[in-house]
């Protein structure tokens, strides 16, 4: 699959402390590869990967796979970089929050992230994955998966144990990510929400969404 060739262009955004792994999580997804001496995030970063979404049969709106090219945003997360991150929110139509299995602080700074999530994405229920991190690293183990799950119950996101080292539910959590961000353009009668530029000119479903002039909050 050649550059450029994709229905859509979808954005994620990476969020969390500083230290959850959210670098080393994006490389596994997109490269399949752990790097141990990741150096901090300044600012902001990305990575890129084109996915076949599979076909949502007779019912849907498509009856073949369609072409995603994602964007994987690494945001920073040191409080000296909040403002350039949250200037990113609204540009993004899904949002992987992650935390530090072993941090406890990184896990009780969720209800934060949540809440600038709410204040600053395109809508105050934006599509959200919860990933706790470093889930391989089972002796250092500071949260419970009961506290992590009954915390993304409350918000109603799902919720992944997720390590970068080896893998683990990383595609997972960025499928799941993805099913619920084409399920809401699929559904929702208010496409304001859409950023300009998510569906290619000759897409299958361009006539199905089309742009607004004004991103105004998603009523989905």
């Amino acid at each position: 699959m050649s550059d450029g060739e994709y229905d859509y262009l979808i954005k994620f955004l990476a969020l969390g402390d500083s230290g959850v792994g959210k670098t080393s999580f994006l490389y596994q997804y997109t490269d399949g590869k752990f790097n141990s001496k990741f150096i901090t995030t300044v600012g902001i970063d990305f990575r890129e990967k084109t996915v076949l979404f599979p076909p949502t049969g007779s019912g849907g709106t498509s009856s073949k796979g369609q072409k995603i090219h994602l964007q994987l945003w690494d945001t920073a997360g040191q409080e000296r970089f909040r403002s350039l991150t949250t200037a990113f929110f609204r540009d993004a139509m899904g949002f992987l929050l992650l935390f530090d299995l072993t941090n406890e602080q990184s896990f009780l700074n969720v209800r934060n992230w949540m809440s600038q999530l709410q204040m600053h994405a395109y809508c105050e229920n934006p599509d959200v994955v919860l990933c706790g991190n470093k889930c391989d690293l089972m002796d250092q183990r500071a949260i419970s998966e009961d506290e992590a799950r009954e915390l993304a119950e409350k918000y109603g996101i799902p919720y992944f144990e997720t390590s970068a080292a080896n893998g683990q539910n990383v595609t997972e959590a960025v499928r799941i990510l993805l099913d619920l961000i084409m399920r809401r353009m699929e559904h929702c009668v208010d496409k304001s929400w859409i950023p300009d530029g998510t569906v290619r000119p000759n897409g299958p479903n361009h006539q199905d969404i089309p742009e607004a002039p004004d991103r105004g909050k998603c009523a989905c």
